[in-house]
């Protein structure tokens, strides 16, 4: 899988890179309030939109990504307290549940 999703994405930026390279002319860049740049290479802005809008979607994908680390360190602590539970006492005595477990009702 790891291989597929490295090759996924040298196809794509081997696609993007020949079509910028196709598009070489200089254009003008115009911004909000007026402000434009004249005469730049259609390939740098080109380029540059490409790597901001990943940097944009990985972005997006960080407070998902903290929300699921949080809950894996929740549920391992949860997991952690339940084992520790269900394991027999020091004293050598036995848990009620490991005699006679509970039956469904």
């Amino acid at each position: 899988m790891r291989y597929l999703v490295w090759a996924l994405r040298l196809i794509v930026f081997v696609v993007v890179l020949m079509f910028a390279l196709k598009n070489t002319a200089p254009v003008a860049v115009e911004f909000f309030g007026g402000f434009a740049i004249s005469s730049v290479p259609l390939i740098v802005v080109m380029l540059t939109t490409f790597v901001l809008g990943t940097l944009f979607g990985l972005l997006l994908t960080v407070p998902a990504s903290i929300r699921r680390r949080r809950e894996a360190t929740r549920l391992r602590k949860e997991l952690d307290r339940i084992q520790a539970a269900n394991q027999p006492q020091q004293s050598g005595q036995l848990s009620p549940d490991v005699i006679v477990p509970l039956s469904p009702l």
